[in-house]
């Protein structure tokens, strides 16, 4: 029978033969394993959600701002390549990183993974991919970018008139979504999937 280690004081236990009980560490009360239903099915729609939002948020406007008769339009991407040319690069290159690359990998990876498994297969270095996703869940800071961008906004207000494009509404949901994909996944019940040995 699989046994699983606390992450808190690890002791090792027998999982359970009945699918979908949360299982509490018997000497601390630590959460050991949650059983999420579909798995596979929703974070494969998260993803594929993502990706599609990804794509709004890289190609369409994210802000204007308006001073008189003068408007200056920029992009996600606009923020990155000002901060290149003013030779900030350690800056520029942990925000590409941080909202750009690692959501990317994040949501492809996620999809690299599952979809294979869901079609009852396993893709080439799967384990690989999804140590890696796993590992990277805590360099995902859309989030904290989205933050910053809601304080600017209202800091520039007092300046100039602040259109907001629709990149801003779709990195909110990507935001969102990313979140949901990564906990939605049963780490547990993949890791089986991706080695079944016992």
């Amino acid at each position: 029978m699989p046994v699983i280690a606390c992450h808190d004081c690890d002791l090792l236990t027998q999982l359970p033969a009945r699918a979908g009980a949360t299982l509490l560490c018997p000497r601390c009360g630590a959460v050991l394993q949650r059983h999420r239903p579909n798995s596979i099915d929703r974070p494969v729609a998260f993803a594929l959600s993502g990706l599609v939002l990804f794509a709004v948020t890289l190609t369409n406007p994210f802000l204007a701002m308006r001073s008189g008769s003068f408007i200056q339009e920029a992009r996600l991407l606009t923020g990155i390549i000002e901060l290149w040319k003013q030779d900030l690069y350690i800056l520029g290159g942990l925000v590409l990183l941080t909202c750009i690359i690692i959501p990317a990998i994040q949501l492809t990876g996620l999809l690299y993974v599952l979809v294979p498994i869901r079609l009852g297969v396993r893709a080439p270095g799967a384990i690989h991919v999804f140590r890696a996703i796993r590992h990277l869940n805590a360099w995902a800071m859309m989030e904290v970018f989205l933050i910053g961008i809601l304080v600017a906004l209202v800091k520039l207000a007092k300046m100039a008139t602040i259109i907001p494009g629709i990149a801003v509404l779709s990195l909110g949901l990507l935001t969102i979504v990313v979140t949901a994909a990564m906990t939605t996944l049963d780490p547990p019940f993949i890791w089986r999937k991706l080695d079944p040995r016992p």
